[in-house]
């Protein structure tokens, strides 16, 4: 693959590709906040403007974008507030979407009247999800956000010789907490996620919340789409999730045992993020924006931040 996907991608060619979809770009654009794929703001001809995001070549398959966008028309039909491409194309070997520009700001969480909105609208993108699988997007298991990840990181050259022993066996021990996370749960009703339901992919108008960026869905528990929601102790983040859950439970079931992958996941996703940006090392804009991650406090945080959860994994679940 190559290590420098956007090496070609020069304003010219954001705008050719913009052009190549039938829309007249006036010439202007700004570069987004993002570091998986490329995202501008492009003015046109007749005021208006779109954003247009170039998918990060060779990590999707065309099917799995096809599924990506398809998902988010779904939700859109059925006038849930989701961002859906209005063009999807591909351009000079990149895949193309183009997205109507939606503002808002960032919803505060510390209001329970947000959180319950929040959840109702998840809540409706989760019933519309279980309605039908993905076939070619990936799920979200212990081994595709875990093992396989560790076994990335393990051969590689990141972790500092000293620390590669103590972060080889809290790793293996976090891993053993989260499959016996998911193993007290049994059966996972998977579903068709958002995938990355952060505050920073919900934005907020004086009508609501809409959500944004689907380019992490995939298949996998419901509570993938709950936990990120929450923060502080362990009663601050029990009070949001009874708010969270319900207004969700307007609109969809939830199965109280997944309750129990809530550590778990949080767990996975700190191991997948390490390894995400080893990964993308070889893109410039990632030393750049990471310069912290090949130091030895990294790695030294990593391994205390681990054992923290392997503690929590070993409690009750949180109690909404």
């Amino acid at each position: 693959m190559d290590t420098h996907p956007y090496s070609r991608l020069t304003p010219d060619l954001v705008l050719d590709g913009v052009a190549a979809a039938g829309l007249r770009p006036d010439g202007r654009l700004l570069s987004l906040n993002s570091y998986e794929n490329r995202v501008y703001q492009v003015w046109l001809e007749d005021g208006t403007v779109v954003v247009a995001k170039f998918y990060r070549p060779g990590r999707w398959s065309d099917a799995q974008i096809d599924e990506e966008h398809a998902f988010a028309r779904e939700l859109a039909e059925r006038e849930i507030p989701i961002v859906a491409p209005a063009h999807s194309l591909r351009f000079a070997d990149f895949r193309i979407a183009l997205y109507p520009r939606r503002g808002g700001r960032t919803p505060e969480l510390g209001d329970d009247k947000t959180l319950e909105w929040i959840g109702r609208f998840i809540g409706r993108i989760h019933a519309v999800g279980a309605t039908k699988r993905f076939v070619h997007r990936e799920a979200l298991t212990p081994k595709t956000f875990g093992h396989e990840p560790r076994a990335f990181l393990l051969a590689s050259n990141f972790i500092p010789a000293d620390l590669a022993a103590a972060w080889k066996a809290v790793t293996e021990q976090a891993l053993a907490a989260i499959d016996r996370s998911f193993a007290t749960v049994g059966a996972i009703q998977a579903i068709r996620l958002h995938g990355d339901c952060h505050v920073g992919n919900i934005l907020w108008t004086d009508e609501g919340p809409h959500f944004v960026d689907l380019d992490d869905a995939r298949m996998g528990p419901r509570m993938q789409d709950l936990w990120m929601l929450l923060s502080g102790d362990r009663a601050a983040m029990g009070r949001q999730l009874h708010h969270v859950l319900a207004g969700y439970e307007e609109f969809a079931d939830f199965d109280r045992s997944e309750l129990y992958l809530l550590e778990a996941l949080r767990t996975l996703r700190l191991i997948h993020y390490s390894a995400w940006i080893a990964r993308r090392w070889d893109d410039p804009a990632f030393p750049a924006a990471f310069p912290w991650f090949n130091t030895q406090r990294y790695w030294q945080d990593r391994i205390l931040e681990l054992r923290e959860q392997i503690a929590l994994m070993e409690e009750e679940p949180l109690a909404p």
